[in-house]
């Protein structure tokens, strides 16, 4: 992939998490990574989740007035400078479209919803960048709003990654919802945590770690408590959370405990957290753990720097799996090269100039064969299933459903439904995406090592004039035949392909 000329002077990474959302602003200087500045607002999306899984009217509010003060401040900054991810509550949530719209309104950026294992990737990078390096394995235990995310790594490589579905703010309504901590409760609390990390235990404890370290805010308030009881601690111990465990249950609650670490938007979802932590160090066998001061918003800048080198985790996603499922290379070049001079050509009449639409043309080519591995039947839906549902490191969700769209419509009829899910604008340029790639796909079926002849297109509305040289199709008679086929797929789909 073309990467871009130079690193942009200042970053920004935002994190809507189900409890709260933070902002970092940060200086590239020199190779070097320097906050400038750091925003965090409580925001509790979680709580404003209900059964059906439908965002309350409420805590949309609230996360819009937010995004209007993050957004005064990311306002003048480059689409490719910032980076905006939701996590488990908007990965949850239903009918979130009207919702993520209106975000990225009050923002000015888009919003990219990321899976649990690309958020516990993230976290890792996060924690990794901002600690020394140090010698053997490392647990990372990150204790979201709705989420943990737990990882083993060595240096700055993950090893093994998971997320839980255990966050504090479902937990805490659920165990402690007057915020009354008692013994038999935080037991109970625990105890379901305890069977949330069961099927891990014995992948985590096989690979095993020489250090611990926890991350974000539920961890930080346990270990800022923890310091109050004795000023001298370094780490979070199992003997510190017996202490903090024991003063909590003696007072009835947190706020009468009398910690003056725990802030009033904390302590509602601190016994969750608390709990959290403490069945991860029985399950796990954790004696010590540090605090981090690295976190997902920290990995997005990370990351971000990686898509301006050679390092975009996205890129390295897409080359092992085309290794993975014995890519044709050599094709996959052809109908990369085909696809991305088409867009070339009509990128300006219909809107497709933001760059995700090229890369997602380029990593569709390279990958729109990785089905043939399992059916030649089909081959298309099945890429399109594991596209959809495999873990890529780097790719936000949207960006894996784009990628899936675009294979699973590649040849035969085209089924636009699957572009039904994607967010704005994509749900309604996807279409042009699509007849760029197939139009790509299908001069190239006869995977001939001879080069295309000059190709002209005309784009127009929802409809595209092709013009091959004089006689060419005569000569071509299959490709003839395809691209009558061709006129027929669009057609149904109410675009208009003519060939001249």
């Amino acid at each position: 992939m073309p990467k871009s000329e130079r690193i942009p002077d200042v970053l920004a990474a935002v994190d809507l998490g189900s409890n709260s959302f933070h902002m970092v602003v940060a200086r590239y200087s020199h190779g070097q990574v320097t906050i400038v500045d750091r925003l965090r607002e409580m925001v509790r999306l979680a709580a404003g989740l209900d059964e059906r899984g439908r965002l309350s009217k409420e805590s949309t509010d609230r996360a819009l007035a937010v995004l209007a003060r993050f957004g005064q401040r990311l306002r003048d900054m480059r689409a490719e400078s910032v980076r905006v991810v939701g996590t488990n509550t908007l990965r949850k949530a239903r009918r979130k479209a009207g919702f993520l719209e209106r975000a990225r309104e009050t923002l000015g950026h888009p919003i990219e919803i990321i899976s649990g294992i690309e958020e516990a990737r993230l976290i890792y990078a996060g924690v990794t960048q901002t600690m020394p390096l140090e010698q053997g394995r490392r647990l990372v235990v990150d204790i979201g709003g709705g989420s943990t995310e737990c990882i083993v790594g060595e240096g700055n490589e993950p090893r093994i990654l998971e997320s839980l579905y255990m966050g504090c703010v479902a937990l805490s309504a659920e165990h402690f919802p007057d915020g009354r901590i008692a013994a038999k409760r935080l037991e109970r609390a625990v105890v379901t945590c305890e069977v949330e990390l069961e099927p891990i235990q014995v992948p985590f404890r096989g690979v095993g770690w020489e250090h611990a370290v926890g991350s974000s805010g539920s961890v930080r308030a346990v270990g800022d408590a923890i310091r109050e009881l004795d000023p001298t601690a370094t780490a979070i111990t199992r003997e510190g959370l017996a202490e903090l465990t024991a003063r909590l249950v003696r007072a009835g609650n947190v706020r009468a405990a009398g910690f003056t670490s725990i802030t009033d938007e904390r302590a509602p979802v601190f016994g969750g957290g608390l709990a959290i932590l403490t069945a991860v160090f029985n399950a796990l066998g954790v004696e010590s753990m540090r605090v981090a001061e690295g976190a997902l918003r920290e990995g997005l800048l990370y990351d971000m720097l990686g898509r301006f080198t050679d390092e975009d985790a996205r890129a390295r996603s897409v080359r092992s799996m085309a290794a993975r499922f014995h890519v044709d290379e050599d094709q996959a070049g052809r109908v990369e090269a085909t696809a991305i001079d088409f867009l070339r050509t009509v990128e300006e009449a219909w809107g497709l100039t933001d760059p995700l639409a090229e890369q997602s043309l380029r990593w569709a080519a390279h990958l729109h064969e990785i089905g043939l591995d399992i059916s030649h039947s089909g081959h298309h839906k099945h890429a399109a299933y594991l596209l959809e549902n495999a873990d890529l490191p780097g790719f936000p969700r949207e960006e894996q459903r784009l990628l899936a769209c675009l294979v699973g419509c590649q040849r035969r009829k085209v089924a636009l439904e699957r572009s039904e899910d994607l967010i704005p604008p994509w749900h309604g340029k996807v279409l042009y995406l699509i007849v760029v790639l197939r139009l790509a796909v299908l001069l190239h079926r006869g995977r001939s090592r001879a080069p295309l002849p000059a190709i002209r297109l005309s784009p127009k509305g929802r409809s595209l004039g092709l013009r091959l040289p004089r006689g060419w199709l005569r000569e071509h008679e299959l490709t003839r035949a395809d691209l009558a086929q061709e006129v027929d797929f669009l057609r149904a789909v109410g675009f208009r392909l003519r060939v001249l």
